[in-house]
């Protein structure tokens, strides 16, 4: 089963999926999978694996996310953020982009802040980004902070189980919030990810699109490996941007396990898509 939604253990593995993606006219994200290192020589080692995925992603349309915890963000926000800006340096160099993705609810504030130190380095502008949540209520100001900031953006609904004071529980809120959201995004100008694989959310980004007349180009539609493969190809083909997620690595069990546990509905939307095309 892993394998539908993993590539595989290795960097080779993740770039075979991603030269694959490329032929057909997707991109890609590499994630190499861990999160919460429990030393700083292990933040380094996985930023190594970064490093040899910037330089190994030459001439895919395809960059790379990463977690803060598997950065040494619970070691030190010092650590982490010397870790990372390194990553965010070599990507400005291969002309790629790091997204940095978003975790938990303990984490928000500090992910939020650190993408902000970085992204202010004028040489950084464009070049790094965040993932924000549409089922925390705080996401809309939020996202216009990091508007003004011209901070690119992947718009997801949210993974992780939290409690109902910072987060709408049911499913009608967090869809009207990402709606909400969407149309923050698309009408700032900046280049943004709309990352969902529910076709009522993909209907109303391309109908506000449309009548807004915002060219298709000018963002992208974001969806997980292995999941609506028929979905992301049909995008493709009516003139729409679509980037894959791309996960490997070894730790691909916990990864599994732990957003399985943390919410049940991780568990029958992964059951519906593994028989689909």
């Amino acid at each position: 089963m892993s394998s539908r939604f993993v590539a595989g253990f290795r960097i080779e593995d993740a770039l075979t999926v991603a030269q694959t993606l490329d032929k057909q006219g997707l991109f890609s994200t590499l994630d190499s999978l861990g999160e919460n290192v429990s030393s700083p020589d292990q933040a380094r080692r996985a930023a190594q694996v970064y490093h040899r995925l910037l330089d190994a992603i030459a001439g895919l349309n395809s960059n790379v996310s990463l977690k803060l915890t598997q950065m040494g963000m619970d070691l030190g926000e010092g650590l982490a953020f010397d870790i990372v800006s390194g990553l965010v340096r070599h990507a400005v160099e291969a002309g790629t982009f790091v997204r940095v993705d978003m975790e938990g609810s303990p984490y928000t504030q500090a992910t939020l802040d650190m993408v902000r130190r970085l992204h202010a380095l004028p040489e950084n502008r464009g070049h790094v980004g965040i993932v924000i949540q549409a089922y925390l209520r705080r996401s809309q100001k939020d996202i216009a902070t990091l508007l003004a900031d011209g901070i690119r953006i992947r718009l997801c609904k949210g993974a992780y189980k939290e409690p109902p004071e910072i987060a709408f529980p049911g499913k009608s809120e967090v869809d009207q919030n990402f709606v909400a959201l969407m149309k923050m995004l698309l009408k700032s100008g900046i280049y943004h990810g709309i990352a969902t694989h529910d076709e009522a959310m993909i209907r109303a980004t391309k109908d506000f699109a449309a009548a807004e007349r915002i060219d298709r180009g000018s963002f992208e539609f974001q969806m997980l490996y292995g999941i609506r493969r028929d979905l992301q190809r049909k995008l493709v083909q009516d003139g729409y941007k679509v980037r894959v997620y791309v996960p490997f690595g070894e730790q691909w069990y916990p990864y599994f396990m732990r957003r399985l546990a943390e919410r049940p509905a991780n568990v029958l939307f992964l059951a519906r898509n593994f028989f689909r095309k």
